[in-house]
This record gives structure tokens, C-alpha cells and sequence, in this order.
């Protein structure tokens, strides 16, 4: 029985709840690993052989190489466990945080600083606000540069 689920109308938010949990166990497992120093330089050394040793799907491996931190909370990885995966690479919390949303490390401290996003306009999906899917990637570091 699915249940009734209405979080899922938060623009810019997945909800880390049983399904993801599930979803993403062995992302998260192999986010893990990487607390072991031997763990993150055999990583550093061959990502693709060291994520070929888990059995996650293609898509969250892909995810990891890339980078790509919506796309593997999409696929069932948890913050907190893919924060391993920044600092195995040299980046902060923040730095990540900010990648994000596609701005530099520089406009996501000074949002926090600000008082972080309004809820105005971000309260469900369709609204009009900056954490709709429409507006992102809010920042500099989201903009293609025109060649």
C-alpha cells in the first residue's frame, strides 16, 4: 500500500523517507566506504572499478562521477552520506551545497547569510518562487557560458 505522501509537493526538496531509503542502500553503502583512507584512495585511483564493486544501478554510478548531488538524492542517496563523496574530492559541505543549485560557494554563503531562500513562492510545486523547477540553476556557476 503507497502511502499518502504530500511532502512530494515541496519545490526543491526530496525527502529522504523509507522508499529512497531503500532505493539508494547501496549508493549510500558505498558513500560509506569512503571513511576508510584505503576506501577513498582505491576510489580516487579508479572510480569506475572501485563503484563497479557495488551493486548499484548504472544511473547512480554515473551519478558519482559526475558529481552530480541532485541526481543521486534523486536516485536514493542521502546528504549526509554523499557529503563522503565531496570530501573525498576536497569540497566542502558548502561548496556542495552550492553546486546544487548551480551557484558558486561565494552567492550560496551569501544566500545563508541573507537568511536562505523565502518560502514565499516556494511553498508547493507551481508557485512562482527561486526553488521552482523552472529557476534553476539559480547561480553564476549554473549559466552556460555563450560561445
Amino acid at each position: 500500500m503507497a502511502l499518502d505522501k504530500p511532502y512530494q509537493d515541496v519545490p526543491g526538496t526530496i525527502i529522504f523517507d523509507a522508499e529512497q531509503s531503500r532505493k539508494g542502500y547501496w549508493l549510500n553503502q558505498f558513500c560509506m566506504s569512503l571513511m576508510k583512507a584505503d576506501n577513498r584512495a582505491r576510489f580516487k585511483a579508479d572510480q569506475r572499478a572501485y563503484l563497479n564493486e557495488w551493486p548499484m544501478s548504472e544511473d547512480q554510478r554515473q551519478a558519482v562521477i559526475d558529481m552530480d548531488l541532485n541526481r543521486a538524492m534523486q536516485l536514493g542517496g542521502n546528504i549526509y552520506f554523499l557529503a563522503k563523496i565531496g570530501a573525498t574530492h576536497g569540497r566542502s559541505f558548502q561548496q556542495m551545497a552550492g553546486s546544487m543549485t548551480g551557484m558558486t560557494e561565494e552567492e550560496y554563503r551569501a544566500m545563508m547569510l541573507a537568511g536562505g531562500r523565502s518560502a514565499e513562492g516556494n511553498r508547493y510545486i507551481g508557485e512562482d518562487g527561486d526553488a521552482q523547477a523552472h529557476r534553476q540553476p539559480q547561480g553564476q556557476a549554473g549559466k552556460k557560458e555563450s560561445t
